[in-house]
């Protein structure tokens, strides 16, 4: 398991390039029949990737809990909340099946303590992106289809910022210990995100970006407000942002990415907007 040590803004500002991919960006999250796993301090979130092919893959296949979490077992004292973004398959937590199709969340509490993964075909495998955060009491499991996300539509085209904001795990869909998850789409010609910026010293934050087609890139902006940076980002990497930090991304395409936060709060709209004639 890869681990991330906390960096704090001063140090940040004299990072190069490669010092930043080293320390923010997240890359190889899926690999056939395996789990990746990148555990951060800000705030102890684990970013984790699950694409079985001909194999029912267990959550903690490169994970020894007791040496890497002082626990017998991942989720005694976690919670879990996974998208699929690949073909359709299936989540196996504590003998309860859940059919994931393209797009379908989960949400598994903590205590749960066997939780597999499987691709209905190897040809079509399915791809859950994990993120795992501390938890202090158990809350019920959710499945959490596509249609039962809350779709918010937000944006214009004129200001290349069209996009859908479906919330998964989320206050108004279940209750959790601290984790929030959902997924946002933009539409074609439209290639911004999260602008006009915010940070929520509240709460940390990990974007995850995919469907950037071939031979395109997302811009991901970080930094506080007036000591910006960026990193590029390939398809199907992601990028962890410390609560200080802003997070908005702008790619040579269209694209999709995953939110996933924890912290003080659940509160959705706890932002500190910046205005857009201040970053610099």
């Amino acid at each position: 398991m890869d681990i991330r040590y906390s960096t704090g803004k001063e140090p940040f500002k004299r990072m190069d390039t490669q010092e930043l991919r080293d320390e923010f960006l997240i890359t190889g999250i899926f690999k056939p029949n395996d789990v990746s796993a990148v555990y951060s301090h800000v705030d102890r979130i684990v970013t984790m990737g699950v694409m079985p092919l001909d194999e029912c893959v267990g959550i903690e296949k490169n994970i020894d809990p007791w040496k890497d979490f002082g626990v017998s077992y991942l989720l005694e004292r976690r919670e879990l909340g996974t998208i699929n973004i690949g073909g359709p398959g299936r989540i196996y937590a504590d003998g309860v099946e859940y059919g994931m199709s393209h797009f379908d969340g989960l949400y598994l509490p903590m205590g749960t303590k066997k939780v597999e993964f499987k691709s209905d075909s190897p040809e079509d495998p399915a791809k859950f992106y994990v993120i795992t955060t501390p938890a202090h009491t158990p809350k019920p499991a959710k499945h959490i289809p596509y249609e039962m996300a809350i779709h918010k539509h937000l944006g214009a085209q004129a200001t290349s910022n069209e996009r859908t904001i479906n919330q998964y795990i989320h206050p108004d869909i279940l209750d959790t210990c601290q984790l929030s998850m959902g997924l946002t789409h933009l539409e074609e010609g439209s290639v911004w995100n999260t602008m006009p910026v915010h940070t929520h010293e509240r709460r940390m934050e990990v974007y995850f970006y995919f469907d950037v087609p071939k031979d395109n890139v997302v811009f991901h902006f970080m930094g506080e407000p007036n000591q910006t940076r960026h990193i590029v980002m390939h398809n199907e990497e992601a990028v962890i942002n410390p609560a200080w930090s802003i997070h908005s991304g702008c790619g040579t395409s269209n694209y999709t990415f995953i939110w996933a936060m924890c912290g003080e709060n659940r509160a959705y709209d706890d932002q500190d907007w910046i205005k857009t004639e201040d970053l610099r």
